[in-house]
Formats: C-alpha cells, structure tokens, sequence
C-alpha cells in the first residue's frame, strides 16, 4: 500500500476504474490549489511588473536602455521554458546558488511571462494614436505624467484580451514545473500514475482538471472583456 504524504487515504495498485478516478480526485485537486494556483498567480503578477518596465526600456530613445530589454526578451523567447526552468533550478547550484523548487519555478515563469507579456504591453502603448501625447503635452502633461494618466490606462484595455490569453497559458505551462520536483497537479498524477500504472485514466482526469480550470478562467475573461467594451469609443 502506497501512502502519498498529504492525502487523507490511500491508493493502491489493485485499484481502478471509477474508484481510482475517485480516489485521484482529492490529491491533484489538493495539489492545483497548494501549488499550481499560487505559482500561476505570483509569476504572473511579477511577470506583469517586469513587463511593463521591460515595456518602457524598449520604448526609451536611449540606446543604453534599450538594449538590456531586447537582449532580455530576445533570448527568453528564443530558449524553450523548460530550459529556463533547468538553468535556474539544475545550473544554479553550480554558481553555489541554490533555489528551492517553488521559488526556482516562480523565477522561471515570471521571466518568461514577462519577457511575452512585454511585447503585448508595448504594442499596446504604439497603438494609441500620437493625438493623445499630443493633447497630453498641451494640457501641461510631462511625458511620464501623460504614460501614466492616460496612455497607460487606454494601453490596458486593448492588452487585457492577449494577456488574459497569456495567463490561461500559464496555467498549462505551470505542469513543467512537475520536473524540477514542485508537486504541482500534474506532479500528483505522475506519483499516482506511478503507483497504479493507469497512466491512461489518470492523465486523462489531469487534463480535464486542467481543462475545467481554463475554462473557467476563459469566462471570467469574457467577462472581463465585455465590461471593458462598455469604454470603447463607436
């Protein structure tokens, strides 16, 4: 009999069918609100500042500005994310930097949706028309005044429907964090599919886990959607 260390019952090999999909239910549920919910949340929050000032470097006139935040977006989203996930969390150590496994995923995933949410962030801010600096400056708005009262504001309703897409991917892209040991959802699946060797059933019910979870989200982000058309010009 195999014990996983949080659940409050055991799975066993001899185990299947409805009673395992049952008795699953409970620890990859435990392990998406433990770990795959608050790591979603934290990279994307910090994902989002880093991307807003990524943003802005890149919109800087100044070259010595600039550059750092190519390079940075650049090489973030030419190198897959699980490489990222390894260097930080497996090449780390052997600069004597070692993270555990949470916050090496944080860092991770925070890096990477920032270096994307940026570029969304930026084509924001190009695309509202120049009239708006301009009436900004003839109100006597300095430039980062104008940014922030009323470019920035406008900048974020166009971003919402690509972010909110960019954050539902986050949700999936979380199951990566499964190998570097953070026992997220699809992690628990692993140890249970491990155990019963019902790989089948048990992935399965992992993606539909994940699944309902986007999908959910998905209506909170029409929702969100739809309110914000209410400020759109006609």
């Amino acid at each position: 009999m195999f014990h996983l260390n949080d659940m409050l019952f055991a799975i066993t090999a001899d185990q299947g069918g409805w009673e395992l999909f049952k008795n699953s239910l409970l620890p990859m549920i435990k392990g998406g609100i433990k770990y795959t919910i608050p790591l979603t949340l934290i990279s994307f929050v910090a994902g989002l500042i880093l991307a807003l000032l990524t943003a802005i470097m890149r919109l800087s006139k100044s070259s010595i500005v600039r550059t750092p935040a190519i390079v940075y977006v650049s090489a973030i989203r030419g190198t897959p994310l699980l490489v990222q996930l390894f260097i930080v969390f497996y090449g780390l150590p052997s600069l004597n930097i070692t993270i555990d496994p949470f916050p090496s995923a944080i860092i991770a995933f925070s890096l990477n949706v920032g270096a994307y949410a940026s570029e969304i962030i930026r084509a924001s801010i190009i695309s509202i028309s120049k009239g708006q600096w301009e009436a900004a400056y003839t109100i006597g708005m300095t430039q980062n005044t104008a940014l922030r009262r009323i470019i920035l504001p406008q900048a974020t309703r166009v971003s919402i429907p690509p972010l909110s897409n960019t954050f539902i991917s986050l949700v999936k892209d979380t199951s990566l964090a499964s190998l570097i040991l953070v026992t997220e959802l699809f992690r628990r699946a692993q140890e249970i599919a491990a155990v019963t060797y019902d790989f089948m059933l048990i992935y399965i019910e992992a993606a539909i886990l994940y699944w309902i979870i986007c999908f959910l989200l998905s209506i909170v982000q029409q929702a969100i959607e739809k309110r914000l058309e209410r400020y759109t010009a006609t």
